[in-house]
């Protein structure tokens, strides 16, 4: 559990069950309309949203929207302007109508002059119309307009505390980003990161609570990483929600906890628990496989398997061997970032994906921010991916939430589940 935890990100509580939570609709809780006839769009969208601590509804076309108008008041409305402008001056028009009084976040890949149109109608009919939003456009825009508009979670702020603080008062929570099978293009996994939720300062990212830990602080965040998501995994069980949670946590911690116990009392008891994953840096375990080896074949028994974070520098070192001991490697955000257009990133890429399926491990790639290169990864066979793209860490009734919308959207109910 170290500052790589940042690196994964960019940017429940303890008591009430986060499930049981996820299953009544929070009055405070900001809700923002997705319009836009694009699914892929509107599922982006609400993935960041939902990261944000931002509700969504998605909508296909205005009309459908307009509907939905009488029954709730969003606080934000993202309205998509199609090859057909029409039906999106009738939706703002609506809205003037109903007195609305929230924001509308126009977007379109047309035109500026078609946008600007649409706007000043709004304006004519005195709605609260922000800057308009030209597609395509970054997760950072969203995350901007959310910041300015004050909703959802905002940005984390520039404090410091200490780790013992931290865990003494009992402010350490973990939040949960997908892992998503490329080629499936569903949950393949969950990982863990986390957070500091401080009485003053509020959410607060590892930078401001990891800097000057003790080995003693690590190997108490360790033991509690590992028993937080051991039992989240129990909850996410009960939901019908069968997948492998991982966790990072630094080799000098992992050695001095015995995870077999952890494991034993915390897993959820079925014949099918998918099992964990605990992540490991490149840098740290890459001069000692020898330890890694024997740290596989001490937790085999207990279906814990380690992943290599970060990995493709020490390729060379790597390469030569006959076998490496990881189930996952995941590539280095660095080589991630652009690969589909990079013309050194994308041969990097390919050949770590290629040392992975060598070895028979899976390969993971993190930090995906933009379609072209996860359209690209998913080319060269990579299996697994994590980024803003795919879905942002997030607290987990935020997560719960996600896959109810997800499952609603695919015709599914997820079951109901007990406080855990």
């Amino acid at each position: 559990m170290t500052e790589r935890l940042d690196r994964n990100e960019q940017a429940p509580g303890a008591g009430e069950s986060a499930v049981a939570a996820a299953e009544q609709s929070d009055a405070s809780t900001p809700i923002c309309f997705v319009v836009d006839e694009e699914p892929a769009m509107r599922h982006f969208l609400s993935l960041i949203l939902h990261g944000a601590g931002v509700d969504t509804e998605e909508f296909p076309d205005g009309e459908t929207f307009r509907k939905a108008m009488d029954r709730r008041a969003p606080d934000l409305v993202f309205l998509n302007i199609g090859l057909e402008s029409a039906d999106a001056i009738e939706s703002v028009i609506g809205l003037g109508k109903r007195g609305y009084f929230g924001f509308v976040q126009l977007m379109s890949s047309r035109g500026s002059a078609v946008l600007e149109h649409v706007k000043s109608v709004g304006e004519q009919h005195r709605l609260q119309m922000l800057p308009v939003l030209k597609k395509p456009f970054e997760t950072s825009a969203i995350l901007a307009i959310m910041q300015e508009l004050k909703l959802g979670h905002g940005s984390p702020q520039a404090a410091r505390v200490g780790l013992d603080e931290a865990l003494n008062n009992q402010w350490i929570e973990f939040w949960y980003q997908p892992k998503i099978d490329l080629r499936k293009k569903q949950l393949a996994g969950v990982e863990a990161f986390a957070r500091c939720r401080h009485p003053q300062y509020g959410i607060l990212n590892p930078g401001a609570f990891m800097p000057g830990a003790t080995e003693g602080e690590l190997v108490s965040l360790s033991e509690l990483a590992i028993a937080s998501v051991l039992k989240a995994g129990q909850r996410f069980g009960k939901l019908g929600v069968n997948v492998r949670f991982a966790v990072n946590i630094p080799v000098n911690a992992l050695v001095k906890i015995s995870i077999p116990d952890l494991v034993r009392a915390h897993r959820e008891q079925t014949d099918h628990w998918p099992g964990l994953i605990i992540d490991v840096t490149e840098e740290q375990i890459v001069t000692d496989l020898a330890l890694a080896t024997e740290m596989t074949r001490r937790l085999s028994h207990v279906n814990v398997k380690l992943a290599i974070d970060d990995f493709g520098r020490g390729y060379s070192s790597l390469a030569r061997l006959k076998e490496l001991p990881f189930a996952e490697l995941k590539l280095d955000r660095t080589f991630v970032t652009d690969c589909g257009t990079d013309k050194v990133n994308a041969p990097l890429c390919k050949t770590v994906i290629d040392l992975a399926h060598n070895f028979g491990s899976l390969a993971v790639a993190i930090g995906i921010e933009k379609a072209s290169d996860a359209l690209a990864l998913t080319s060269m066979g990579c299996d697994i991916g994590q980024g803003f793209l795919l879905g942002q860490p997030m607290p987990e009734d935020r997560f719960v939430s996600l896959l109810r919308q997800r499952a609603a959207g695919q015709g599914r109910q997820l079951p109901a589940a007990a406080n855990g």
